[in-house]
């Protein structure tokens, strides 16, 4: 019979194989190990020109454009090559409507002349009969007045100084008359001035059709405002900025990186970059200039993202056949060392400003204060506060009574 005693032990045995099996299984950990690190955050970003001239919709400005035609954005031109042509409907009605009063502003022209000369001979009229009237009251002025019948002198005699002031009247209404006529023909002049320029100007833009390319290039085309680019049947407003033509010579990759992986990021920091698709063309850069404050793409995503760019050499584009508008990949390399010790982010725990991990001792763990160097999506490195061969958990330490 089997002593009671040793059964005992058996079931201690037993149970602390358990425990142990129970702690491996819910409390994974890691022994630190010194061996070279490349820490790094990816992100796509796009190729664009640095300086770039500006193509506009052609005609005057606000004058509507529908667009009927367009090289494919990416599209090799030459300069004088057509890149688009349009349509301007609204300008031919325009223009027929300028041609129009044109022709009203001629007929009240027309009008308005006439009817200044009908009124200047009507009192030149009066004035011949004002000044036969005042020669009949001059002559019987001085008359014996026996010598004729007094009906008949006053018939025939209207008083001298009436007469007078009758014909100094119609002397001011002609003098106003002209006045008047000719600020009234200085309106219909003015309106027929406005009148030929809005026509000289639809005459313009209809004939303004064609985008032509100012110099070689690569055709980029503009984003408006809702982030669309000009398509086949929109309609454009002239003036405004339909693509652009880079300097292909001079170009440089702008990413956008998500913010909670953006930290460390610095300006003067080494990437290495390669097109999508392509990751054999290699192409080491650094970064030129890092944004100051994450900003969202889009007002529908609240996702903030940092800004950067980062140059592009002419030799990569030429080697490479790099052109505008394509997505570049970038490894923006955080830390690079030929021996360091690294820990798993989620081994790493903050309190009060503090940074600490737990670390066994024995057959449990205790809390080690580390000093953390470069901090990576993953891993980050320690500076001090553990040594190679150090033992990490890498669970809840609540479940194995951390001290």
């Amino acid at each position: 019979m089997i002593p009671q005693r040793f059964l005992l032990l058996a079931a201690a045995s037993l149970f602390l194989g358990a425990c142990s099996s129970a702690e491996q299984a819910v409390s994974p950990t890691e022994i630190l190990r010194r061996a070279p690190i490349e820490m790094s955050v990816q992100a796509q970003g796009e190729l664009r020109a640095v300086k770039a001239t500006p193509l506009t919709v052609p005609g005057d400005q606000w004058a509507q454009r529908r667009l009927v035609w367009a090289l494919p954005e990416g599209s090799l031109v030459k300069q004088g090559e057509v890149i688009a042509r349009f349509s301007a409907e609204q300008g031919k009605l325009e223009l027929a409507k300028a041609e129009l009063d044109l022709r009203r502003n001629a007929l009240a022209r027309a009008a308005k002349e006439s009817e200044l000369a009908s009124g200047d001979h009507r009192i030149d009229v009066d004035l011949a009969q004002v000044a036969t009237d005042f020669g009949i009251a001059q002559r019987y002025s001085h008359a014996d007045l026996d010598m004729f019948a007094r009906n008949q002198i006053l018939d025939a005699v209207q008083d001298e100084r009436f007469l007078g002031i009758k014909r100094g009247t119609l002397e001011w209404r002609r003098g106003q008359s002209s006045s008047r006529g000719g600020a009234e023909l200085g309106v219909l002049d003015s309106q027929k001035a406005t009148y030929s320029l809005a026509a000289k100007t639809r005459q313009q833009d209809i004939t303004a059709l064609e985008l032509v390319a100012p110099h070689d290039g690569v055709l980029v085309l503009t984003e408006n405002w809702s982030g669309e680019k000009p398509r086949v049947g929109s309609s454009l407003w002239a003036g405004f900025e339909f693509g652009s033509l880079p300097d292909t010579h001079d170009m440089e990759v702008q990413l956008q990186v998500p913010q909670l992986t953006a930290g460390g990021l610095k300006t003067g920091m080494a990437l290495s970059l390669y097109p999508l698709g392509h990751a054999d063309a290699a192409i080491d850069s650094s970064l030129s200039w890092v944004a100051s404050a994450a900003q969202p793409r889009n007002r529908d995503n609240p996702i903030k993202y940092l800004a950067m760019k980062a140059p592009v050499t002419a030799q990569a584009i030429e080697k490479y056949h790099l052109v505008p508008g394509q997505t570049m990949v970038a490894n923006l390399f955080i830390e690079r060392a030929p021996s360091a010790l690294t820990v798993p982010n989620i081994a790493l725990r903050e309190e009060n400003g503090k940074t600490w991990v737990n670390r066994r001792n024995g057959h449990g763990f205790e809390r080690r204060e580390v000093t953390l160097g470069a901090r990576g999506p993953a891993r980050s490195e320690i500076r001090s506060g553990l040594d190679e061969g150090d033992e990490v958990l890498l669970g809840d330490a609540a479940k194995d009574g951390a001290s």
